[in-house]
């Protein structure tokens, strides 16, 4: 399971005082990433390292840690020191008749130890609290991480449409052009109508918005995986942003069935994690709540020290010191109904958390299944797709060939063209929204959003 070690290692290391973000920042920001290579793998490795959301969880997650070691401190010893120094007026101070006057300085120190010993439940519910918290902070840290990767795979998959979108309408471009030449020849050969001319031309004008919009998608695309990638782009780049991407989309088998993914994502979700976690700590805020219906119990020891104001000499520097030590109880026999209140109110939101649980449940189902099915009509379409390119071409050479022979029109060789165009086009669309469906499927499942080169 080392995909789930470099998850855990990565809440382990939030809890870490040496986490060094301005380090990996200056590495990762310098300009050596323009013309870095990047693959999948490499793209999600630098996202869990400055992904700003990512960044943001581990501060959550650090956070949650200080709550878990306020939660555990009910249950915990209390070590507290004193000291005291009071001057006061002799004019102010009353004395007996005929006796010596009392002193007017005086100063006491201290130290104590204590300790409950039964708070009616709460000490034993605050360390299941804590752990409690220690576990749904680090689910809610993994739950970020995987949306946050999956965003990076999808961002990484748009901007490899977009290229292959540029190249699509490029080629279409220079053909239809070809066409329009050939077309100009003909015409200055005296062999075809100027309105062949004018026709290739419009074809031409027709298809140039395509690659102007396609060019405009790919800036987009690379900017917003820039974003992701929390990468601080120079000032000198305007437009083009130098992203250098080594994998290309492909059509990888994946083979799942539907009870089944269900039935993992249900078990793996961190999101229904954090929900159980939740249904745990209402459930402990009951016993918090329901301990002002008890005593609680204390014990105590210390030292203490303070100037001799009757044993004389009645100096500063006399003392006295002794131990002292004790138990103590107490017992609020009617509070106001405050705990009543409070018990009330834990209740409610116990019986609410266990609704949102069952809810959230029911949703990740629904989640599951619109991924299934989304995915399922990615395949379909793909497999459709296979042999449509093969085709298309076949058809263009044949229209060509028949305009040449005489028993064609330029009309057919254009719709030739335009249907080849159309078939680059969605085929490249439906690898993509293959490998889309099939990362959101993955996601909806609960599997990890790592590529297998970052577990090793």
């Amino acid at each position: 399971m080392k995909k789930n070690k470099v998850i855990l290692s990565l809440a382990l290391v939030c809890f870490a005082a040496n986490w060094n973000a301005a380090a990996q920042n200056s590495d990762t920001n310098s300009a050596a990433w323009i013309s870095r290579p990047l693959s999948l793998a490499d793209c999600l490795n630098v996202a869990l390292q400055q992904n700003a959301t990512i960044l943001k969880a581990q501060n959550d997650l650090e956070s949650s840690h200080g709550i878990v070691v306020q939660t555990r401190a009910v249950a915990l010893p209390q070590l507290t020191a004193s000291g005291q120094y009071k001057y006061t007026d002799p004019n102010a101070i009353e004395n007996f008749p005929n006796a010596s006057a009392s002193p007017n300085q005086n100063w006491n120190a201290g130290i104590q130890l204590v300790q409950s010993i039964y708070e009616g439940g709460r000490m034993v519910a605050a360390f299941r609290a804590a752990d409690a918290t220690k576990q749904q902070a680090i689910a809610q840290f993994q739950t970020v991480v995987a949306d946050t990767l999956l965003a990076t795979r999808v961002a990484y998959y748009d901007v490899l449409l977009a290229a292959q979108q540029i190249t699509v309408h490029e080629a279409s471009v220079n053909l239809l052009q070809k066409e329009l030449e050939d077309q100009q020849h003909r015409l200055d050969a005296g062999t075809v109508p100027k309105f062949n001319v004018l026709r290739a031309g419009v074809a031409v004008a027709n298809e140039r918005p395509n690659l102007i919009q396609a060019r405009n998608n790919y800036r987009i695309a690379k900017n917003n995986l820039s974003n992701l990638l929390g990468y601080n782009l120079p000032r000198e780049i305007l437009e083009e942003v130098p992203l250098n991407l080594t994998d290309a989309l492909e059509s990888e088998p994946y083979d799942v069935n539907l009870p089944d993914a269900i039935q993992q994502a249900l078990a793996r979700r961190t999101e229904l994690t954090v929900l159980r976690k939740t249904v745990e700590l209402q459930r402990l805020n009951i016993v918090n709540a329901k301990s002002g219906y008890k005593p609680t119990v204390s014990l105590f020891a210390g030292y203490g020290w303070y100037n001799a104001q009757f044993t004389p000499p009645v100096e500063l520097d006399h003392d006295i010191n002794g131990w002292n030590a004790g138990a103590e109880l107490q017992w609020n026999i009617f509070d106001g109904a405050l705990t009543h209140g409070k018990v009330i109110e834990a209740d409610a939101l116990y019986e609410k958390s266990k609704t949102d649980l069952v809810d959230q449940s029911r949703q990740i189902e629904i989640e599951v299944r619109t991924a299934y099915s989304d995915f399922m009509e990615a395949r379909e379409v793909l497999e459709s797709q296979k042999t449509v390119q093969a085709e298309a071409e076949e058809a263009l050479s044949e229209a060509r060939s028949r305009a040449d022979a005489g028993t064609g029109t330029q009309l057919d060789v254009l719709d030739a063209e335009t249907s080849l165009t159309q078939a680059r086009t969605t085929q490249i669309q439906a690898l993509h929204d293959y490998d889309t469906a099939r990362a959101k499927l993955q996601r909806a499942i609960g599997e990890e959003m790592i590529e297998p080169a970052l577990a090793k």
